[in-house]
């Protein structure tokens, strides 16, 4: 079985922030269980442990937003009240925009996420708040670090995604600054056409988006703040060679959201669904093979997080009911879900851990 991987250029970035601001970063990696080693040599982490890692950051320098856009320190919490805000959203649209009004009062955050609808698309973007002025707001924006940037404008397309149950399929996404050979898997985490050195850093999708239910509830909330920010980095695809590689990028990891259909994933591939299907053959594999590996991957990562019961679990994985799962889970493993919490290789898991 595969593991869910998160790139080194994401790790690399948070560990030097952490050491910048005085933590020891040698005794919270050991707290995860990540290897230096792996750190030195740029291997890929897993992404459970780094997001395991993310959730004790935040908790030690009390600032939610450790890592992303933002000035001062966002108290542990926000998140969880942001969500709370806009979870009885309609719309997506709806959404965003009281997420928005939600950074105007929020505690050390200066920025806020800025929608903006013009006919057939609309984009996302970061704007400096009301208190701000334009002076102050340009200085911000040209000290923050790309991969901040980067990883702040990828995170925001992620929830977007989750809160509607579906991927939002960006047109594009758009960077103030220049072409970083240090962000090599800019494209595969987007999943859309990238331009740097633009007038403005955004994301562009088709407006149709903004007027998609909200289909998340405070139930499925909570399961997911568990975890975050977990779902918001396994969405996260790899460039890899193979044709394989890139369908694992465009189904993701979050299923959660509606998974795409393969005549949908021929056409982000600009290819015909019978040359797909000939393709992935020549490869020893098919869509619905590769499908079944990313949710049954996915489903063991959730299961190997002793914070979620089976039921959480469920529900992060896109099932009405959990018999619907146990049964699911039962023809990839050969054990129920409540047998695999009692058996051996759970229990190594935890080790590891």
């Amino acid at each position: 079985m595969k593991s869910i991987t998160i790139p080194a250029n994401y790790a690399r970035h948070l560990f030097s922030q952490v050491e910048a601001q005085g933590y020891d970063v040698d005794e919270l990696i050991r707290y995860v269980g990540i290897c230096a080693q792996d750190i030195e040599d740029e291997k890929p982490i897993s992404a459970e442990r780094f997001s395991a890692f993310y959730q004790r950051v935040m908790y030690i320098a009390q600032d939610e937003y450790f890592g992303m856009i933002s000035v001062g320190k966002v108290p542990n919490g926000t998140f969880r009240m942001m969500c709370l805000a806009i979870i009885h959203s309609r719309t997506l649209g709806e959404a965003i925009n009281r997420a928005s009004d939600f950074h105007e009062i929020c505690r050390g955050a200066r920025i806020k996420p800025l929608l903006v609808r013009r006919g057939r698309y609309a984009k996302v973007s970061f704007a400096s708040l009301d208190c701000m002025d334009e002076q102050e707001a340009q200085q911000f924006f040209s000290s923050q670090a790309p991969v901040e940037i980067v990883n702040s404008l990828s995170m925001w397309h992620h929830f977007m995604s989750w809160l509607i149950g579906e991927r939002v399929a960006l047109k594009a996404a758009y960077f103030k600054f220049p072409a970083d050979p240090t962000l090599s898997n800019v494209r595969a985490r987007f999943c859309s056409e990238i331009r740097f050195a633009q007038h403005d850093t955004t994301m562009v999708f088709p407006a149709r988006y903004l007027d998609y239910p909200v289909v998340q509830n405070e139930t499925t909330l909570k399961a997911f703040l568990k975890t975050a920010p977990y779902q918001l980095l396994v969405m996260v695809g790899s460039e890899g060679s193979s044709l394989r590689e890139q369908v694992i990028g465009l189904i993701g990891r979050d299923f959660s959201l509606a998974t795409p259909s393969a005549e949908q994933v021929a056409k982000t591939l600009n290819m015909s669904l019978s040359t797909l299907r000939r393709r992935l053959l020549d490869e020893n594999t098919s869509y619905q093979k590769i499908k079944d590996e990313c949710r049954r991957d996915s489903a063991m990562s959730y299961m190997n997080s002793p914070e979620l019961s089976i039921t959480d679990v469920a529900g992060l994985m896109g099932f009405d009911e959990p018999s619907a799962f146990f049964r699911s889970f039962k023809r990839w493993t050969g054990m129920t879900p409540g047998e695999y919490r009692h058996s051996d290789a759970y229990y190594q898991q935890l080790q590891r851990h």
